[in-house]
């Protein structure tokens, strides 16, 4: 089986900013922001609502979210592997670089994120079931 990309996120300093900027312009229907104790500053895009997309795969969903005190951010895609943890250890054994997870999200999925070996960031999705 391949590994689709499943997800995009948008991480930086001013997320109100950056949600604001690429609903101005795309038109993406952008959620409102998680506001449960502990939670991060991030919402759910839908690039095209909830319309099916012709032909279909011409679209996934994403994030935009605040990133963690004394980091920049990113802009960054997700893969889906159906183990987060042996795929970090693949990817390590291949020169990349684990830069966090796998954690599992409240609520969602298996997350990771990791550099490749110029120090792009990429992240993992681990599939359920």
């Amino acid at each position: 089986m391949g590994n689709p990309v499943v997800h995009f996120e948008i991480v930086g300093k001013d997320p109100q900013r950056l949600r604001s900027f690429y609903q101005e312009a795309f038109d993406w229907e952008i959620g409102a922001p998680s506001a449960g104790a502990g939670e991060v500053d991030y919402s759910i895009v839908k690039p095209i609502g909830d319309r099916r997309p012709e032909p279909p795969g011409m679209s996934i969903d994403g994030g935009i979210g605040k990133s963690p005190e004394g980091y920049d951010g990113h802009v960054t895609f997700y893969v889906a592997v159906e183990d987060a943890d042996a795929a970090l250890r693949k990817i390590e054994s291949l020169g990349g670089k684990k830069m966090m997870g796998p954690d599992k999200v409240p609520n969602g999925p298996t997350i990771a994120l990791f550099q490749d070996p110029e120090g792009h960031t990429i992240g993992l999705v681990q599939v359920e079931g």
